[in-house]
């Protein structure tokens, strides 16, 4: 089986997005839509591992800036936002308007930031869409930036979860399109073992359908007009790492 030009079919959505939405609404769907609510999801997940103002976060697979976006008036520490999409990284540093932060295209499976440099390394619906060895690739260097005792946190797709199954029905009818974009599930033996190999250790791994994300006195609003109170999930599941 071929496995999808993720880049090359990320960047025919996008262009198609522009062409029939305005932009904003174009930049949100081009990460899957809810830019608010994912991005307030992932700062209060962030918040809940133990966030300070200074701290350094390197954002892999920034997209148009929901993370960054809610990060804005928070964080005066240094913010790294990486991506492969050139578009999506000017609308994310345009909207957030941090002239001190850093916006720049994704060199393959590397992030060129010093050693021992970050507090939060992110990767949100990234392996997702890599090979398990790439992801792991990531993970390898991402050990070598973050700080001892800082954390790197990631969403992931699994079967455990049913509510992941949609995803992989998804998959199967895209198989053999020219469109398809891969959408990869990892299984929870195969992060201890990288974590293992990596000498990371594993802090937590919550469900992606059950809340777990304290939202303090927020509100968040979805799309579809669901709201969460209290607690809320992302809808994948996340894993965070530390280095000892």
């Amino acid at each position: 089986m071929k496995i999808p030009d993720f880049l090359k079919s990320y960047n025919r959505h996008i262009q198609n997005l522009s062409s029939v939405y305005p932009q904003e609404r174009a930049m949100s769907l081009a990460v899957g839509g809810d830019f608010e609510a994912v991005g307030m999801l992932e700062y209060h997940l962030l918040r809940q591992q133990g966030l300070r103002p200074a701290d350094t976060v390197v954002d892999v697979g920034c997209g148009s800036g929901r993370l960054a976006y809610q990060l804005r008036d928070y964080l005066t520490g240094l913010y790294v936002g990486l991506d492969v999409v050139p578009e999506l990284l000017q609308y994310a540093a345009e909207l957030c308007g941090r002239p001190d932060w850093k916006f720049y295209a994704a060199p393959g499976l590397r992030i060129p930031e010093p050693d021992d440099s970050a507090d939060f390394i992110c990767f949100f619906s990234v392996f997702t869409h890599l090979l398990h060895e790439e992801s792991f690739k990531y993970l390898e260097d991402a050990r070598r930036v973050v700080k001892p005792g800082g954390k790197i946190v990631f969403s992931f797709l699994e079967f455990a979860i049913p509510s992941h199954w949609f995803i992989f029905e998804g998959s199967l009818a895209a198989v053999g399109r020219e469109d398809a974009v891969l959408n990869q599930f990892v299984g929870r033996d195969a992060l201890q073992a990288w974590a293992d190999h990596l000498k990371l250790a594993v802090v937590e791994i919550n469900d992606g359908d059950k809340p777990h994300i304290p939202l303090e006195d927020a509100s968040v609003k979805w799309d579809n007009g669901r709201e969460m109170r209290e607690r809320g999930n992302l809808g994948q599941s996340v894993c965070v790492l530390t280095k000892t």
